[in-house]
């Protein structure tokens, strides 16, 4: 039975990380700071892969759209996040929800794949040295790229159209700081078991399937190091996988901690924490745990600052 006190639902309230009014200037301070840097760090990972003919490689390639999909839902999210800390009330209209709602799923569900994709290639590496360049070849590259995103794309589409065609009731204020699949279906009057089922069957094969991939890649991987002769070897191939491993497991981690939990063991301070984890500090962190750790993008840099310098 449906819920009653249907309302043309014109905007939302968006309640925000805290409503504590001596947190408010330190936390927007924080915050964009912490979006700045993750703004930076993806453009200028963007921008060295583009540039730089060294790092025009498969790793590199993924590495330019984990970059774009990290700065795609962050961006989707942290203006307006960074927004609640200065108003005394921090709306959101109908539509933009939506478009929010859209944009951070289907970057979101693009990042899962791109590091499944990532995890591949390093396989790949390890493994069948002497055939990397023949299995990864530019084709089959994009060929994975873009049917993430597409994949991403319908993922998106699908949920958000679902969702806001349905009916919300006159209360209107969404305890979060962006429009989230779990905090807009409690505000919903129409029935919302179809949508709950989307939502969770979306959820599981993403989460599985790319986990799938990642662990079956590093199994073999595994394996492949296991049998090398050589310490030196090991720890090159260790060196190789050691970034995308430490991503892998710091954002598969957060996700399936937030959306495979059971509804009764949902807490909404709990879910703010984790949902600020992956929206904002791992796009952040993302860009300077390949750049710390790279040589190859650490000195792409420089020789681009040289450049710079000399014009």
């Amino acid at each position: 039975m449906e819920k009653q006190n249907l309302t043309v639902m014109n905007e939302f309230i968006l309640v925000g990380i805290t409503d504590r009014p001596e947190l408010q200037a330190p936390l927007f301070g924080l915050f964009f700071i912490i979006y700045l840097t993750s703004l930076m760090g993806n453009m200028g990972m963007i921008i060295l892969t583009i540039v730089d003919s060294r790092l025009q490689t498969p790793m590199y390639f993924f590495l330019k759209h984990l970059a774009v999909t990290d700065l795609g839902y962050s961006t989707a999210i942290g203006p307006k996040m960074i927004e609640n800390f200065v108003v005394n009330q921090n709306t959101i209209s109908y539509y933009l929800c939506a478009i929010q709602l859209a944009c951070f799923l289907l970057f979101i569900t693009c990042e899962l794949f791109i590091l499944s994709a990532m995890s591949y290639d390093r396989y790949v590496a390890i493994c069948n040295p002497l055939l990397y360049t023949a299995i990864m070849s530019q084709k089959k590259c994009w060929l994975l790229v873009v049917i993430a995103y597409l994949y991403g794309l319908f993922l998106s589409l699908t949920i958000t159209l679902k969702m806001f065609k349905l009916s919300f009731c006159s209360y209107n204020v969404i305890n979060h700081f962006f429009c989230d699949c779990i905090t807009l279906v409690p505000l919903l009057c129409s029935n919302t078991h179809d949508i709950q089922l989307v939502i969770l069957i979306f959820a599981i094969f993403d989460l599985i399937s790319s986990l799938l991939v990642v662990l079956m890649s590093y199994l073999l991987i595994l394996i492949a190091i296991l049998r090398m002769n050589s310490t030196a070897g090991r720890h090159k191939a260790f060196a190789t996988c050691g970034s995308h491993l430490t991503v892998v497991i710091v954002f598969y981690g957060t996700l399936i901690s937030m959306y495979l939990q059971p509804n009764y063991s949902h807490s909404f301070d709990t879910d703010k924490l984790a949902s600020i984890f992956y929206t904002m500090i791992i796009p952040m962190l993302n860009p300077l745990i390949y750049s710390l750790r790279n040589k190859d993008v650490k000195s792409a840099g420089q020789r681009i600052w040289k450049k710079v310098c000399k014009i």
